[in-house]
């Protein structure tokens, strides 16, 4: 009798609560900035972007050991040189698929809905973030360091670049907005439209989009004459020599708008202007200094 009451408290000392817990989930299943579910491994240790700008907030949060590639536009920082390369335009599934990804992580407008139909396909999950408004970028960071176990590091980053940005636009709020007008190409003429990040980016830099319409481009193509109703008191799209001799020269009417009768006609950093990435702070610290020069 004692000898099996020895037994049973033995085997109640054995099964601890720890024992009883239940096991980790090998797998989750999340809802992307596009409404799409999303499942793959709960720990993922292979991961990659197919936009520049998220290789550089994967670089900022993640563990870099575990990004196993980049695409040919991705040259920032300049540890993400060293990753191999997948062609991202047409997309090169051959070689994505090669790299064995847990996920994959883009932006809407640079991954086609259909490629990441057949990413999926080919067993490598795709994540799509969206940004609006510089504080999406900071979300973003944030999801990714929840996405990869690496939330103190997001939130160490973000509480940093928020910071920063409240110190940096203290005082945009003051004086007059010049209307900014950007464009991103000469011919046709496309350029920033009011539903892109860059409209956040300029209030917060002291200015002001010209483009106060919603057209369903994000980047509309515009008329010349549709520009001289704009008239805008700045125009970023290159050096007022450059564009003097390209862009005016093709549109000489242009050149009685009033970013040209004063030569407001200034260059930007691009990688800075087009990527929705880390560096946003440094962006609008670009567009500050550039409409302060232009006063």
């Amino acid at each position: 009798m004692r000898f099996c009451l020895f037994l049973l408290l033995v085997c109640a000392a054995c099964s601890s609560p720890a024992d009883k817990q239940p096991a980790q989930p090998t797998t989750v299943t999340v809802h992307d900035d596009l409404g799409r579910a999303v499942t793959f491994k709960a720990q993922p240790r292979r991961i990659m972007a197919l936009a520049a700008s998220m290789t550089e907030m994967l670089y900022a949060v993640a563990d870099t050991a575990a990004i196993v590639g980049r695409t040919q536009v991705c040259d920032y920082p300049a540890a993400a040189l060293k990753k191999p390369v997948v062609n991202s335009y047409p997309l090169d599934f051959e070689t994505l698929v090669g790299l064995h990804p847990d996920v994959v992580f883009t932006t809407e407008g640079i991954t086609s809905p259909a490629d990441a139909a057949r990413l999926q396909q080919l067993g490598v999950p795709v994540y799509y973030q969206t940004y609006r408004s510089v504080p999406d970028i900071f979300r973003g960071l944030r999801e990714l360091g929840r996405l990869l176990g690496r939330e103190p590091q997001a939130h160490r980053l973000t509480d940093s670049l928020q910071t920063e940005l409240q110190r940096l636009t203290a005082d945009s709020t003051a004086g007059n907005r010049p209307r900014v007008l950007a464009i991103t190409w000469l011919d046709p003429i496309y350029a920033y439209g009011f539903n892109t990040l860059f409209t956040d980016k300029i209030r917060r830099a002291g200015g002001q989009n010209a483009l106060t319409e919603t057209f369903p481009q994000p980047y509309p193509a515009l008329t010349r004459e549709y520009i001289l109703k704009l008239n805008p008191d700045v125009l970023i799209g290159g050096r007022f020599g450059k564009m003097d001799s390209t862009f005016f020269r093709m549109y000489p009417e242009l050149k009685r708008i009033h970013a040209y009768q004063q030569r407001r006609v200034f260059a930007i950093t691009g990688s800075l202007m087009e990527r929705p990435g880390p560096r946003v702070v440094e962006s609008v610290r670009e567009l500050q200094r550039l409409l302060r020069s232009a006063q």
